[in-house]
């Protein structure tokens, strides 16, 4: 099974949003990502377990739901 770490397009591809989600969910919504030099990485399984523990439909600042 391929385990490697996923960039910034690759996890936005994977869960079909747009870079700049990824970028706002990892400063708002603690997304699991490791910084690597000046660039962003993913292990698909954190991001998975993440989303199935409702990370990324947490409420934002105001209290809404996304």
């Amino acid at each position: 099974m391929e385990d490697r770490w996923l960039s910034v397009d690759e996890i936005g591809d994977y869960l079909g949003v747009k870079r700049d989600t990824v970028y706002k969910w990892i400063s708002d919504k603690n997304m699991p990502a490791h910084k690597v030099g000046r660039l962003w990485k993913f292990k698909k399984d954190e991001v998975d377990q993440w989303v199935r523990k409702d990370g990324a439909n947490s409420s934002d600042e105001s209290g809404k739901r996304k």
